[in-house]
């Protein structure tokens, strides 16, 4: 099973490289069209590398796409939580309901009892 993740990663090393080396041009990212950039004197752009914008790109959507998945299970780990704090109270009520059975009886009893 090791193998096929190792090369599962080379192929995706692979294949990332040669998406990188097939965009190498140089591209100007412009946060504004410049039809609106002109009148109001600001022109925020960086030049870079195509592949970096790809992979920048699909960086931001996991970031993205992980952030939201979070948001939407915070429900399903509230309800986690309160089963587990419910549960350990629940095993506490039971284990002195256990103790009070056994009060003022044999002590090997109790313990045998308890073990099981």
């Amino acid at each position: 099973m090791k193998y096929i993740k190792y090369t599962f990663w080379a192929i995706v090393a692979i294949a990332l490289i040669i998406v990188g080396m097939a965009n190498r041009d140089i591209v100007t990212l412009r946060a504004m069209p410049e039809a609106l950039a002109n009148p109001l004197g600001i022109s925020p752009d960086i030049q870079m590398p195509l592949f970096m914008v790809i992979f920048i790109g699909v960086g931001i959507g996991l970031l993205i796409g992980f952030l939201w998945e979070w948001v939407r299970e915070h429900r399903m780990r509230a309800d986690a939580r309160a089963t587990g704090r419910e549960r350990d109270a629940l095993k506490r009520e039971v284990d002195s309901l256990k103790e009070q059975k056994h009060e003022g009886k044999d002590e090997i009893v109790a313990l045998l009892d308890k073990a099981s």
